[in-house]
C-alpha cells in the first residue's frame, strides 16, 4: 500500500514546490495472496473465520485470492515504480513463515518469497518497511488461546527474533504490531474479528496486556541482539481517530473526550512512551465500573514494577494511523453494561456536515490536531503516519478526483502541523496501493490508488485519478498550487 514520507523542513504551505521528500507504499499481509494455503503456508485465523461463513464478512467474501499479491508481486512492483515510490511497507504473514506459529518448523518457501520482495525492492532503490503482525494470527496459536494466552508473548518474541535474524541485514524499519488497540477490541472483546468469540469487558484488556508485553519483549530483543549491527528502528502502529467534545462548553463532554483519548491511544502509548503503566483515568474508570458490577478487583490486569521498567521507552518513533474524527459526549453507563466501550462512558458520532463513506468521515484538520496532541502528550516524539486514506464504495469510479482532493487537503494540514505546530513528523503513509480485502467489509470498500477487478482472474491493476495525481506530487517533489 502507499506511503508518503515527509522530510522535516517544508517551505511555506502555499508554495508550489513544498518538499515532501520520500514516498512509501505499504504492502498487505499475505491473506491477500493467491492460494491462501499455497507453498506450505499454514492457516491463519482470518482464513478459518471467513471460511466459516455466517455473514461475518460482507457477502461472505474471503481473502483467499483478493488482489493476488502472492503471485502478482511483479505487477505490484510495476505499480510502485510507476508512482516513483522510494519506500514500501509490507506485512509478513506469520503463518507463511512459521506454519504453526513457532520456530519448530520454518517454511523455506515463505522465507524465499519475502527475500525476493526485499531484494527486488532494494535493487530498485526502494527501502522496505516491514510489519510483523497485521491481525493474521496463525490458527495453531489461536487454537491455544491466541493473544488471550500469556504464552503467546514468548512465542511472538521468538517469531520477531527469527525475522530480525533472517531479514534484518536488509530491513531497517520494523513495526511489531499493527493497530493492536483496535485489534484487541475487535477480536477479543467484541468478537467481530477472529476468533469471533466475544469476551465483553474482559478479553480485550487481557489481549492488550499481552500485546504490550510482547511488543516490549521484541523491542528489547532487537535492541540487545541486533541494533548495534543492523542499525534499524522498531515501533508499533496505533489507530487513532481525533476526538472533539460535542459541546465545547460542556465540562462533562470535555472530560469524556480526554477519557476517550486515554482509552483509545493512551492505553498503549502511555506505558510505552511515558512510564510503563496505563493512564490513571483508564485504571480508575475500569476499577470503579468493575466494583459496581460486583468484581472483587479491576477487570484491567496490572503490570508489575519489573514489567513497567521493561515496557517504558520501547519505541524508536510514534507510528499512528488516522482515518477520521468523531464528536464525543458523556454518556453514563447507568445499567452497568459489561464492555470495553461502556467502560469509557461516552457516545461518539460524526458532525452531520462532514462528508463520509462507511465509517470514514473526511476531516483533514482532525489529523493536524491529533499530531499536536501526540507531540504535547508524549514528549514530542518522531512521528510516522503509517496509514491514512479515504475509501470509495463498490463499484468505484476510476475518476476519483474528489477523493484526491481529500488527500490534497490532508497534505496541507500536515504542512501546518510541521511548520506552525512544530510537530516532529517524518513519514506520511496513505492507505493503500491496491484495492483489497478490507476485513469485515470485504471488497465493498475500495481504498486503493490502483483499481483491482476482483471478477477478473488476472486481477489487472488500473490507476485511479488519485494515483496519477499522487505520481505528480512525487515527480514535482511537492503539491502544485490549486488554481
Amino acid at each position: 500500500m502507499l506511503f508518503f514520507c515527509w522530510t522535516r523542513d517544508l517551505p511555506n504551505l502555499l508554495s508550489t514546490r513544498q518538499e515532501p521528500g520520500i514516498v512509501v507504499t505499504q504492502g498487505w499481509p499475505q491473506r491477500t495472496s493467491w492460494g491462501w494455503d499455497a507453498d506450505g503456508k499454514g492457516p491463519c485465523a482470518w482464513d478459518t473465520f471467513t471460511h466459516q461463513g455466517g455473514e461475518r464478512v460482507f457477502k461472505n467474501q474471503t481473502g483467499d485470492v483478493a488482489c493476488s499479491s502472492y503471485t502478482l508481486w511483479e505487477e505490484d512492483l510495476k505499480c510502485i515504480k510507476q508512482l516513483g515510490l522510494t519506500h514500501y511497507r509490507f506485512s509478513l504473514s506469520w503463518s507463511r513463515l512459521l506454519p504453526d506459529g513457532t520456530t519448530g518448523f520454518i517454511n523455506q518457501k515463505g522465507v524465499d518469497y519475502y527475500n525476493k520482495i526485499i531484494d527486488d525492492l532494494l535493487k530498485n532503490g526502494i527501502t522496505p518497511i516491514v510489519t510483523l503482525f497485521h491481525f493474521d494470527m496463525p490458527q495453531a496459536l489461536e487454537d491455544q488461546g491466541g493473544w488471550l494466552s500469556e504464552a503467546t508473548i514468548e512465542i511472538f518474541d521468538r517469531y520477531a527474533r527469527f525475522c530480525f535474524s533472517t531479514f534484518g541485514d536488509r530491513v531497517k524499519h520494523w513495526i511489531t504490531l499493527n493497530e493492536p488497540n483496535i485489534f484487541a477490541l475487535m477480536a477479543y472483546d467484541l468478537g467481530f474479528f477472529p476468533p469471533g468469540v466475544p469476551h465483553n469487558g474482559t478479553g480485550g484488556y487481557q489481549a492488550v496486556h499481552n500485546l504490550i508485553k510482547a511488543h516490549a519483549r521484541s523491542w528489547h530483543t532487537y535492541d540487545s541482539l541486533f541494533r548495534k549491527e543492523q542499525k534499524g528502528v522498531v515501533s508499533l502502529s496505533l489507530f487513532a481517530a481525533w476526538l472533539e467534545p460535542a459541546d465545547s462548553n460542556s465540562v462533562s463532554d470535555q472530560e469524556a473526550t480526554k477519557r476517550a483519548l486515554a482509552f483509545e491511544v493512551g492505553l498503549f502509548a502511555k506505558p510505552i512512551f511515558i512510564d510503563g503503566d496505563y493512564p490513571e483515568v483508564v485504571k480508575s474508570q475500569i476499577a470503579s465500573m468493575s466494583k459496581k458490577q460486583g468484581y472483587p478487583s479491576s477487570r484491567l490486569p496490572e503490570f508489575t514494577e519489573e514489567e513497567k521498567k521493561m515496557i517504558k521507552g520501547t519505541a524508536d518513533f510514534f507510528a499512528v494511523q488516522y482515518y477520521t474524527t468523531r464528536l464525543v459526549k458523556h454518556q453514563e453507563n447507568k445499567k452497568g453494561e459489561l464492555s470495553f466501550l461502556q467502560d469509557v462512558e461516552i457516545d461518539y458520532f460524526a458532525d452531520p456536515s462532514w462528508k463520509g463513506v462507511d465509517w470514514v468521515y473526511v476531516v483533514p484538520w482532525g489529523l493536524r490536531k491529533l499530531l499536536k496532541h501526540i507531540k504535547d502528550t508524549y514528549n514530542n516524539p518522531v512521528i510516522y503516519i503509517t496509514e491514512n486514506g479515504f475509501p470509495q464504495r463498490d463499484p468505484p469510479s476510476l475518476d476519483d478526483t474528489q477523493r484526491w482532493e481529500c488527500f490534497r487537503q490532508t497534505l496541507q494540514e500536515l504542512c501546518k502541523a510541521i511548520q506552525v505546530d512544530k510537530v516532529n513528523l517524518q513519514v506520511y503513509c496513505a492507505w493503500s496501493l491496491l484495492d483489497n480485502f478490507e476485513w469485515n467489509n470485504g471488497y465493498s470498500s475500495r481504498f486503493g490508488l490502483f483499481h483491482v477487478d476482483f471478477e477478473d482472474p488476472d486481477r489487472p491493476r488500473v490507476p485511479y485519478t488519485s494515483a496519477k495525481e499522487y505520481a505528480k506530487v512525487i515527480r514535482n517533489n511537492g503539491l502544485e498550487e490549486k488554481p
